[in-house]
């Protein structure tokens, strides 16, 4: 009797559930596919998992089972007009006999997108259940759409017992497989087929139909055939390794690689690359990946890690294989034993902070000087760490936003361990040094025209513009007679360096209302010659503006004040207490001056701001919300700092003698984000705050008619309102005023 020329894995493959062999916990019985096969009600699915598991068997079940019309396409060979094909069919058949259509595709992950959104709308309404099989991984290879559409199973290789019950019943079966003639498979070959087909179930039958039918005894005529370890092993004598080099099964094996040699398990890492490398797997990728790992796992554990596997890559491409393959071991083995850390991570932390902040200027003592020192003063304050002891002196390097925040952490093994202690001996000192500086940095240095107009389309136009008006506004008198200038207030460095600059032989004084200002400035200040240096304090109350010490304790021609009585309408909530703490000042300001000498004022008063509500309407806040603000608003109208407008200061000035000689309110409008903690203490909501901190007027006149709830309310949205750049109207009152010189 001639044996069936069709392949025995074909002939022996499954036609009902109770032959079907595996993948127990998908089709085993009272499982949910198996119920839904049985009942005829199946919807779409996507069968994914390794070759000879059951995919395509599973199939062919599902056909033999059905009355719905059962289509199978190959994805290799159909492409968009078989689909369509089918397609039609389909729909007719619907049309005539109300019968569905079961459509199988095969091999799925080769269509494209195309091909796959092709075959989405009839999915969609029900024309065609679809059914596709893929060793791929389905969530890569299959569109999103038609994988929503879709209930996905997970086939596992086949078990030991599943491929014996597999390999029985083809010796066994008289119709399909080898039960006609007298066949007897030896154990030990038994065994050798069982672990080299490695749990795909038609390879194990090629290597049967392989071993029983080429030798010159099948069939056997009347005597029994032997099947021997030794024929086994020629049927199939190397395990074909599951490996794709775009699939599953290549990124599978190369993360247990990586992981083994991050977990130190140098056994394992020789294992899958000794796997990777049989499979024909690159060596080069392998030593890219080792590179990778060299930097990111071992680090500065052991920083000759980078230096042997670059050593070892290179090595290579002089060798090749097969002796290359000592160099490939050689790196596993030193990257797997060596120690390790990742600190090197600390990269992708401060990436994203660049993501996530916005762009930010370097501090500028580290920016370029040899192109913008004398315009902007970049350079200015850079201790040179080869002057100091240890080559090292603490500075801030980060920009002001970021000052404080920790992006290395070093590991404690290796080559690192034994660093880490004056690594954090330093950074205590370095972070101590950065709560002393400014949070933010609003510095202007006097440029020429063309620096000038260079530093304007850098910085801004808008916020630029104020800048530039202040600095020509207030420093307008210098020149001439004027040769003692005292500066005081807020955020006055920019002033500083432009008055030093057009009163070079002058004296020049200058009263930082805030002391992270004054240590910035300072730090500056010490690098100059010390004949350039001016005089710096701090303070912000009368008694300092009357004892500044120095060879400037004589009367100054020119007294500059930014945002000075500001500083004391905010200060106070009584209006009576601000006005005469404002009064004490002056008084003070007008002692300091000689006869005839100038007070250039420049004060962004709370009466000439735009108010919240205002911003808040313009960047789309909810119209209940702003209505809340406004209401509040409302009630702050008489307010004590509302009331110090432009004429309330000329006023104050001069009931201290003071002869105003120019006055105006000029608006600008600013683009500027509004910080997180300013908005919580505006609405009487701040963490963390001091119990002696007084309460914003906002939050006292918001708490008159909302709870702490609807103020929350009102603050989430602000936030996410005004987070980023936003336009603000303010307004800046300029005030020339002198000393009657009678």
């Amino acid at each position: 009797m001639e044996p069936p020329r069709e392949p025995l894995a074909e002939r022996m493959r499954p036609r009902t559930l109770d032959e079907f062999e595996g993948q127990e916990q998908i089709v085993g019985k009272g499982r949910l596919l198996r119920r839904a096969i049985q009942a005829d009600m199946l919807s779409s699915l996507i069968l994914c998992g390794p070759p000879g598991c059951g995919k395509t068997t599973l199939a062919r079940i599902i056909a033999n089972t059905t009355r719905k019309n059962f289509c199978s396409l190959n994805a290799v060979l159909g492409g968009v007009a078989e689909v369509r094909r089918v397609i039609a069919e389909a729909t007719t058949r619907y049309q005539r006999e109300q019968q569905r259509t079961i459509l199988f595709v095969d091999e799925v992950h080769r269509w494209n997108k195309a091909q796959q959104d092709a075959l989405l709308p009839w999915v969609e309404n029900g024309t065609v259940v679809f059914i596709g099989a893929t060793t791929h991984n389905p969530f890569f290879e299959v569109n999103h759409a038609l994988l929503s559409r879709s209930r996905v199973f997970k086939f596992s290789h086949l078990t030991e017992n599943s491929l014996r019950a597999i390999l029985a019943r083809a010796l066994t079966d008289p119709e399909r497989g080898y039960g006609r003639w007298k066949i007897k498979l030896e154990a030990e070959a038994e065994e050798h087929l069982l672990r080299i087909c490695d749990g795909d179930a038609r390879s194990l039958m090629n290597a049967l139909q392989l071993a029983v039918e080429s030798g010159d005894h099948f069939p056997p005529r009347n005597g029994l055939l032997t099947i021997d370890l030794a024929t086994a092993e020629e049927s199939i004598q190397k395990r074909a390794l599951l490996y794709d080099k775009d699939g599953d099964y290549h990124f599978d094996t190369i993360s247990a690689f990586i992981k083994s040699l991050r977990g130190s398990d140098p056994d394992a890492a020789l294992y899958w690359m000794a796997r990777m490398i049989a499979a024909g797997e690159d060596p080069r990728y392998l030593f890219r990946r080792m590179l990778i790992l060299a930097a990111e796992d071992v680090g500065l554990a052991d920083p000759e890690a980078l230096v042997v596997t670059e050593a070892a890559a290179a090595a290579f491409e002089r060798v090749g294989l097969p002796e290359g393959q000592f160099h490939l071991s050689e790196a596993v083995l030193y990257l797997a034993t060596a120690p390790k850390s990742n600190s090197t991570i600390g990269y992708f932390d401060a990436l994203k902070a660049v993501e996530q902040e916005k762009q930010q200027e370097p501090p500028v003592a580290l920016r370029d000087a040899s192109r913008d020192a004398r315009g902007f003063g970049h350079g200015q304050g850079y201790l040179y760490p080869h002057a100091y002891r240890d080559h090292w002196v603490a500075q801030q390097y980060l920009p002001v936003a970021l000052r404080g925040r920790i992006f290395y952490q070093p590991g404690t093994l290796g080559v690192e361990g034994a660093r880490i202690q004056e690594i954090q001996r330093r950074r205590e000192i370095q972070l101590a040094a950065a709560e002393e500086e400014f949070r933010e940095e609003r510095q202007s240095w006097n440029p020429t025209e063309h620096i000038r107009e260079h530093w304007l389309r850098r910085a801004g136009a808008t916020r630029s513009s104020m800048l530039e008006d202040l600095r020509e506004h207030l420093l307008a008198p210098l020149g001439g007679q004027t040769q003692r200038v005292l500066l005081c207030g807020q955020q006055i460095s920019f002033l500083l360096w432009e008055a030093l600059r057009q009163l070079p032989e002058g004296e020049v004084v200058a009263l930082c209302f805030r002391r992270r200002e004054y240590e910035q400035l300072q730090s500056i200040i010490e690098t100059l010659p010390e004949m350039e240096r001016p005089l710096i304090v701090t303070g912000n109350d009368a008694s300092t503006v009357s004892h500044i010490e120095g060879e400037d304790s004589s009367l100054c021609d020119l007294f500059l004040l930014r945002d000075g009585l500001i500083w004391y309408i905010e200060k106070f909530a009584d209006h009576l207490a601000a006005e005469r703490e404002c009064q004490t000042f002056l008084k003070a300001v007008v002692n300091r001056l000689a006869s005839g000498g100038k007070l250039m004022l420049a004060e962004q008063l709370p009466a000439h701001r735009e108010m919240l509500s205002a911003v808040a309407h313009r960047q789309g806040v909810a119209a209940p919300l702003v209505a809340q603000l406004r209401q509040a608003e409302a009630t702050l109208q008489h307010h004590p700092s509302l009331q110090f407008h432009s004429e309330k200061v000329q006023q104050l000035c001069k009931e201290q003698g003071l002869r105003i000689i120019e006055h105006r309110v000029i608006p600008y409008h600013l683009r500027r984000p509004v910080e997180k903690g300013r908005l919580l203490h505006w609405l009487g909501i701040e963490k963390g705050a001091s119990q002696s901190t007084e309460p914003s007027a906002y939050a006292v006149a918001l708490s008159s008619h909302c709870d702490l709830k609807s103020r929350q309310k009102l603050c989430a949205a602000l936030i996410e309102a005004l987070g980023n750049e936003v336009e603000w109207n303010v307004g800046v009152s300029f005030i020339e005023a002198d000393k009657d010189a009678s």
